[in-house]
């Protein structure tokens, strides 16, 4: 996967999540939880889809939990080990999935990395994007790596992630404190304020994006071995 590619559906699915009433917005780890049950032709155990999330316990239970009360996915036992419990996608889910990656599609720029994809091909990149665990922090860092600019203001990092001002500004805060971002006030404007990655933060956004480029987007969800 090209960090392009990565940027663009986490954008436009940004976009597309603020859009939604805030009782049924999903994460993106949510979202990408959808696209694999949607892809997998039998349910998956709950430890499988923790496992390719890299998620702890409570955490996958949450997620499961949010999904299945809006009836998005369905939970049962395992049919060999009724201690396992298995998810599986809903028509509900299914159908809403489709919309979330069309809609995703949408959002995505002429000119940008897969502006000229399908729903279908959103889904499997969201499958496949699901295994990193990216925080608005490190979305910031990708972003002013992958600018052209050398820096850019609050404002402009708002329109490149298409995330929320607030969350943006504290973000940059977070990680100024963490030497990964510096302020630089603009000449002559007393209030605008610009954003550039420091040495270590240049060096964490390199990391992030050779573990993105590792991930390959798969045609289909391989079954799990028993």
């Amino acid at each position: 996967m090209d960090l392009r590619e990565y940027m663009s559906v986490r954008r436009a699915y940004n976009v597309v999540r603020q859009k939604v009433d805030s009782d049924k917005r999903l994460t993106f780890e949510e979202f990408a939880i959808l696209c694999r049950l949607s892809m997998a032709d039998t349910p998956l155990k709950t430890s499988a889809i923790a496992e390719y999330q890299s998620a702890l316990r409570p955490t996958m239970t949450h997620r499961t939990n949010h999904l299945s009360g809006l009836g998005f996915i369905e939970r049962g036992e395992g049919d060999t080990d009724r201690r396992n419990v298995v998810c599986g996608i809903s028509e509900k889910g299914r159908a809403e999935v489709m919309r979330l990656a069309g809609l995703t599609r949408t959002q995505i720029p002429t000119g940008k990395a897969l502006s000229r994809t399908s729903a279908e091909r959103i889904c499997k990149y969201a499958d496949a994007m699901g295994s990193i665990f990216c925080k608005a922090g490190d979305l910031v860092l990708l972003g002013l790596y992958s600018a052209e600019a050398d820096e850019l203001t609050i404002m402009q990092l708002v329109d490149v992630l298409g995330l929320l001002q607030p969350t943006v500004s504290m973000s940059v805060s977070s990680l100024a404190e963490q030497g990964l971002v510096e302020r630089r006030r603009e000449s002559g404007k007393q209030h605008t304020t610009s954003v550039a990655l420091t040495e270590a933060g240049r060096d964490r956004a390199e990391q992030m994006k050779q573990v993105i480029e590792s991930v390959i987007v798969r045609r289909k969800v391989r079954k799990p071995r028993n």
